[in-house]
């Protein structure tokens, strides 16, 4: 699968808009689109599947590993991949946009903000191109998309003005319409999105599509390694034990939305993946095991405590039932949730905490946990990498136990992370199946 990174000058420059543009133009002349996303972000993958039709692959190098990386871009299904960048290219600790194009050998398309600018866009342009070499990167700047651009003379200006060897791959007009609103995390998820099918057509009718698709190139095959890394562990490495396939129960409702793709197909693969929805009011369904992914526990924290699920789930964990909870997840299985409005609501109870939302993030980083005994993602001593944002902090009780050090990150309290309780486990953490964390839960079932 041929592939190009969409790169930005910057955050805020228009890329979760000229790569939902880019979709819609390569998908209007009948080509496959994988998109996929450089970084740990879910909310900009939901925009790419609401428009490709499929889901979106994360590509993150600290979560995953280079040639884990590399292993999840050869899961994709499509012609071409687009991958939308993080930040602008070369910021990011741990995974930038340029360390994935790089890892994967693919060229860059610059998202260039050309609202007030001709010839600086094909400056900003050489400038980045040039930095590559300047920093010893093996980074291939192709050429620009110009955001926010206008036709005539602007565009012609801008064209024009680009060098041999930066290519003009045309531009997105500016268009109120092509504002996505946000909130707390992020952008609103893609089901909420108020873009429709005129304003993506109208931004995707100045792309080149003829010249996208000439730069996409196929990045190298990846390795296949053998046993379970403490790091980047890959999936279909890891052996399905005596071949029984545990019903896994996973809640997936607007509480309950932050999940990697690859982490569902592992499931899938090892399992029986058995949806359910805690906030629309289902019960805990029959299984051998829970996850509950990340996102809004907050914003759904009434219907959650008023509906069935949260006790059930209180009973079966205290029974020993395998539970695994990340960031919303672990907001869900503590004692109490309080809402930044001080409204507080009963959660699970399993995990010896109460959480408290706030109006900023309380942290925001890659992290490295490093288990202090066996848990139901990783054994005794070894490590896991993750990532953390989260705009809630969790007050443990003093005899609360721990799985996880923080070696990088915040965690729950004083450098500890994932709350542990029979055998169930909350982390703030959220980490990719790449590490081999969801193989060892799949494993304890």
């Amino acid at each position: 699968m041929k592939g190009f990174v969409l790169g930005g000058t910057s955050s805020g420059v228009g890329k979760t808009v000229a790569t939902l543009a880019t979709i819609r133009a390569l998908d209007r002349e009948g080509v496959a689109v994988q998109p996929a996303k450089a970084g740990p972000d879910f909310i900009d993958p939901s925009h790419h599947e609401r428009v490709a039709g499929r889901p979106s692959r994360t590509l993150d190098r600290w979560l995953q590993g280079e040639e884990g990386l590399r292993r999840n871009y050869h899961r994709g299904d499509g012609d071409v991949c687009v991958v939308e960048g993080v930040m602008g290219l070369y910021d990011g600790d741990g995974s930038s946009t340029a360390m994935v194009a790089e890892t994967l050998d693919l060229p860059v398309v610059l998202v260039v903000d050309a609202s007030a600018g001709m010839e600086s866009v094909a400056a900003t342009a050489v400038g980045f191109r040039e930095y590559a070499a300047h920093a010893g990167r093996d980074i291939d700047v192709a050429g620009v998309i110009a955001q926010r651009a206008h036709g005539g003379r602007h565009a012609e200006g801008i064209r024009e003005a680009l060098p041999d060897g930066l290519t003009y791959f045309g531009r997105i007009a500016p268009d109120d319409d092509l504002e996505i609103p946000d909130r707390h995390l992020g952008l609103h998820m893609g089901e909420e999105s108020p873009l429709g099918d005129g304003a993506l057509d109208a931004a995707a009718e100045h792309l080149r599509v003829d010249r996208l698709r000439a730069v996409a190139r196929e990045p190298p095959e990846p390795e296949r390694a053998v046993g379970r890394p403490t790091g980047a562990a890959p999936a279909e490495s890891i052996p399905d034990g005596d071949g029984a396939r545990p019903r896994v129960a996973v809640a997936r409702d607007d509480a309950f939305r932050f999940v990697y793709p690859a982490t569902l197909e592992r499931i899938r693969d090892r399992g029986e993946l058995v949806p359910f929805a805690p906030a629309d009011g289902e019960d805990l369904p029959e299984c051998d095991g829970v996850y509950l992914p990340g996102g809004y526990p907050e914003r759904f924290a009434a219907d959650l405590a008023d509906g069935p699920a949260l006790e059930t789930l209180a009973d079966r964990a205290a029974d020993g039932l395998p539970v695994f909870g990340e960031c919303g997840g672990l907001m869900a299985l503590s004692e109490s949730l309080t809402t930044t409005d001080g409204d507080t609501h009963e959660m699970a109870g399993v995990l010896p905490a109460d959480v408290a939302m706030h109006e900023r993030y309380q942290a925001l980083d890659h992290v490295e946990l490093r288990a202090r005994t066996d848990t139901l993602t990783a054994s005794a001593e070894s490590a896991l990498r993750g990532h953390e944002f989260h705009y809630s902090s969790a007050d443990p009780a003093g005899d609360a136990r721990f799985a996880f050090d923080v070696k990088r990150g915040e965690g729950i309290a004083d450098g500890r992370d994932g709350l542990t309780e029979y055998r169930t486990l909350g982390t703030y953490c959220h980490c990719h199946p790449e590490n081999g964390a969801i193989d060892a839960f799949l494993d304890a079932l």
